[in-house]
């Protein structure tokens, strides 16, 4: 379908943004000619005097704003019709113009970093910095772990090439895999990552063992080059730490997010001790299906068939605002603005990205990008776009610029809360046993995709820098056999360990973005654990909830997350989402 054929009322509405191109074009000439070649020193060198480091704060926030719209209307409108030129240019322009502005006010951390303990803390306890009080505090926080000025500008250098394994992977990944072709419904196409994902969950067990085998041989036959990619990545922070003066890779990740390690060692801990509520659903798996021998390529598979919800876009919608009334009028207001102020890109259309997203800026209400289909994945799709965009509202309001983006570590959590409150309410109201067995065999997988597997890669990563730590160097032996090692762990007597598994830490790219992964699993333990106070407490956990909604981020992102009653540096939250996933299963098993 072209864009031109599709209803407005399912077309966001960009006007809000920039009324025209020619808007947006006007805009971009203004902010080029202001901060193109702004001589930054008015600024350089004086940010030790409190009246320059105010005018300084000020300016960059009016500049960045600025810039932000411009950026959000660019990559929306590329993202309407990839094919579009006129857009990429913008995108291109946009690219440009911002490196060239970082790279200008690239003086600003380090000049502040050099100031004295004192002078920092008495810019906190300004009254005149409250907005910047918690940047402020990590930077006097990373004081410890700041170099000499000429030392760090050879760290800038130094980047550039250690910048780079992801880069190489990416390029193995896509470019040089030679991935071969393989038979799906009957016909012979080429393997991609996207096909794979679809075989491995479809009924045909003949196509999935063939192209697991296939896929994971492209892997084999480059492991040695993918050996020393991820070992030059896992040296490279191994460099960083040693330099920066931390004690572990792991410290040093945490401390770049301001979350306590313990987090990290909770979750794993946790994890481990529900191995045996994992490998009796695993083992529930094989039994449904009715295999013999139950392989890695066989764990996709839906264990209920014939139960989508297939509706139009305006039912669907409706459906998700009353499953999430728990939160409440207020929340559900705000859903009906997304939908009646034409925050939402719905349809699927010729050249239009793939996939879905929420955006949006200070400036700006939020955007959501849907491709929708009447599945109920699509459905639960507009839930967690919606919950990533009410968040973003809701910090937005809340919190002045400087604290108003919230962190990485806590951006799943709305979204996840989205989800699981729509998967109860359905459950709920069905009277259908097998769209009921559907819905729990989709809560219990989501548990064990986001959280169960991802804490497995945590973990792999964890083993992979410590052994290199300690001097150990890292081969594809010990790294494939920690990873069968895990996997054997993590699943269990129930399934037939492939070889080919072992070989499966080599295709994560996440991998590259060392001790990345864990918030995936922290997002849904911390989302379980909110659901379940809403529902047992109502208005007043509602009301914390939007609490930490509402903290943008205005302090570290665990004291944040406190607000809305999780604490993750204690036990309880990572119990009771391991209490949820045992009592879905007890469930499920009882319907089955």
């Amino acid at each position: 379908m072209e864009r031109k054929e599709v209803a407005t009322k399912y077309i966001w509405d960009l006007t809000s943004v920039f009324p025209s191109d020619e808007a947006w074009e006007a805009e971009f000439k203004a902010v080029e000619e202001e901060y193109g070649n702004y001589d930054f020193s008015v600024f350089q060198g004086k940010l030790n005097e409190k009246r320059v480091l105010k005018a300084f704060l000020a300016f960059r926030d009016q500049a960045f704003r600025r810039i932000e719209k411009l950026y959000l209307y660019a990559n929306m409108r590329h993202d309407e019709d990839i094919r579009e030129s006129k857009y990429t240019s913008y995108t291109a322009k946009m690219g440009a113009f911002v490196s060239k502005f970082m790279a200008a006010t690239a003086f600003v951390e380090p000049e502040l970093t050099a100031l004295s303990d004192e002078a920092l803390g008495e810019y906190i306890a300004d009254p005149d910095f409250k907005d910047y009080d918690y940047m402020l505090k990590r930077i006097r926080d990373s004081k410890p772990h700041v170099l000499s000025e000429g030392e760090e500008k050879i760290m800038a250098l130094a980047s550039n090439v250690l910048g780079g394994f992801h880069t190489v992977f990416s390029m193995l990944d896509n470019a040089d895999l030679n991935l071969p072709k393989g038979v799906f419904n009957g016909e012979e196409v080429q393997m991609s990552h996207g096909m794979y994902g679809l075989v491995l969950h479809s009924a045909d067990r003949e196509a999935r063992e063939k192209w697991f085998k296939g896929y994971y041989q492209a892997y084999i036959n480059i492991i040695n080059t993918l050996t020393q990619t991820y070992y030059g990545n896992v040296k490279k922070d191994i460099f960083y730490k040693t330099v920066r003066k931390y004690d572990s890779c792991l410290d040093m990740a945490m401390d770049g997010e301001d979350v306590s390690p313990v987090v990290y060692n909770n979750l794993i801990e946790s994890v481990h001790g529900a191995f045996p509520t994992m490998h009796r659903y695993i083992s529930l798996r094989k039994k449904l299906l009715g295999l013999d021998e139950q392989h890695m390529y066989d764990i996709y598979v839906p264990l209920v068939e014939d139960a989508e919800i297939k509706m139009p876009f305006e039912e669907a919608y409706e459906l998700v605002i009353k499953g999430l009334a728990p939160l409440g009028e207020d929340y559900q207001k705000l859903l009906r603005r997304g939908v009646d102020e034409r925050w939402i890109d719905v349809c699927e259309t010729e050249g239009k990205r793939s996939g879905a997203y929420s955006t949006g800026v200070y400036d700006t209400h939020p955007f959501v990008l849907l491709n929708y289909q009447e599945t109920t994945h699509d459905i639960f799709t507009i839930a967690h776009e919606m919950g990533h965009s009410i968040h973003t509202y809701k910090s937005t309001a809340g919190q002045p610029y400087p604290k108003s983006e919230y962190t990485i570590f806590l951006a799943e959590i709305a979204s996840t809360v989205n989800e699981v409150l729509l998967l109860k309410y359905l459950y709920r109201t069905s009277e259908d046993k097998n769209l009921k067995k559907y819905l729990l065999n989709y809560y219990m997988d989501m548990i064990r995709t986001t959280l169960f597997r991802q804490t497995q890669f945590a973990e792999f990563e964890q083993i992979a820098h410590a052994k290199a730590e300690a001097g150990e160097p890292l081969t594809k032996e010990n790294l494939c056999g920690a990873y069968y090692q895990l996997n054997k762990d993590y699943y269990g007597e129930g399934i037939t360990h492939d070889t080919e598994i072992s070989y499966e830490w080599a295709r994560i790219p996440h991998f590259y973005r060392s001790f990345y992964v864990y918030k995936y699993a922290t997002g849904i333990i911390s989302a379980i654990s909110i659901v379940k106070r809403i529902l047992a407490e109502g208005e007043s956990a509602v009301k914390d909830y939007f609490g930490f909604l509402s903290g943008g981020n205005c302090t570290d992102p665990v004291s944040i997350l406190k607000t809305a009653g999780v604490d993750l540096t204690k036990k309880e939250p990572f119990e009771t989402a391991m209490k949820e996933f045992e009592d879905t299963l007890a469930e499920f098993e009882k319907l089955c």
